[in-house]
């Protein structure tokens, strides 16, 4: 096996965190940003105000995508235990 084979199943793994990781952080980034707006213009500087629409939201998003990122991450377990064989020659 060579450098390339190893760099190859990296970038997989990357993208695969990428693609996981994106359905959760992304509505909590905006849901972050929205209520920020809201507090600064405000004034109102309550800690849990920014915290629990933050939490529902990842709760929503993993009830939604989670079928979906357990998919991907469950796939590419599978392929890299397929590829364990190629490995050992």
């Amino acid at each position: 096996m060579d450098a390339d084979y190893f760099l190859s199943v990296g970038r997989q793994a990357l993208w695969i965190l990428a693609l996981v990781s994106a359905p959760v952080l992304l509505p909590a980034l905006i849901t972050g940003l929205i209520i920020g707006m809201v507090q600064a213009a405000t004034s109102i500087n309550e800690q849990t105000l920014s915290f629990i629409p933050k939490l529902a939201i990842v709760a929503i998003s993993l009830a939604i995508f989670g079928g979906m990122m357990l998919g991907l991450l469950s796939d590419f377990t599978v392929s890299i235990f397929e590829r364990i064989p190629d490995l050992v020659r």
